[in-house]
């Protein structure tokens, strides 16, 4: 398992996408971050929310259904390496790529633009780890139901884009129309932001928020594993 992580871990360095996840957040926040004021609780959040989307709508189906298109999978299942085994090594590394995301935007955020951070962490690491499980549990169910990688690929694109939008991600959720930006709250890509920005305003998160990015999380990770297959 250790060294099937080892790896895996050079290979996700040399992926183009894993630099993609990475940069194209920072981005947004720095160029926005130059109009914003030192007490903004919108932008960070939101570039957080834009960073677990990518991972787990784009770098995880895509590498998971590669790797099954490719026989990969078929062929660890004749090894003492179980398919099973690359899975959670590729959870656990798309986790890290998250954090790791997470943690240059927030660092950027707090050093160079000087944005609020947090007062209280312990709100902010659960809405992490519920917002990025219910993320990773679409791009499972995407790798699941995708034919080959560029299939996956491509659906994961597809779902990103509307569900940004709804989360308020590429236009301001109070900029929205009343209803939409209300429907919006409601995916797990606007649960998660809004959750994130309450956190960031110094409240608690909603409880019904947390709810649906866990509800979210638990039945599509069912429909992904009743639907997965290894080859």
């Amino acid at each position: 398992m250790t060294k099937l992580a080892i790896v895996e871990l050079k290979l996700l360095t040399r992926e183009p996408g894993a630099m993609f996840s990475l940069l194209i957040p920072l981005f947004i926040m720095v160029v926005f971050g130059s109009s914003i004021g030192q007490g903004d609780t919108v932008l960070l959040p939101m570039a957080l929310a834009i960073a677990v989307g990518l991972v787990g709508l784009y770098m995880l189906p895509t590498t998971m259904a590669t790797y099954r298109e490719r026989g990969i999978l078929r062929r660890l299942s004749i090894t003492p390496v179980r398919p099973v085994n690359m899975l959670v090594v590729q959870l656990l590394l798309q986790l890290a790529l998250a954090l790791t995301a997470c943690a240059l935007l927030v660092t950027v955020a707090g050093t160079v633009l000087k944005a609020r951070l947090p007062a209280q962490v312990l709100p902010g690491v659960l809405v992490f780890l519920l917002g990025t499980a219910a993320m990773f549990a679409i791009g499972l169910l995407i790798a699941a139901l995708a034919k080959n990688g560029r299939s996956a690929n491509g659906i994961g694109v597809l779902l990103y884009f509307p569900m940004a939008y709804l989360a308020g991600l590429m236009q301001p959720a109070d900029q929205m129309p009343a209803f939409v930006a209300r429907i919006g709250e409601y995916t797990p890509l606007g649960a998660f932001r809004q959750s994130l920005r309450d956190v960031w305003e110094g409240g608690a998160p909603s409880p019904l928020l947390l709810a649906v990015m866990a509800a979210y999380a638990v039945v599509i990770s069912m429909a992904a594993a009743k639907f997965f297959r290894w080859e």
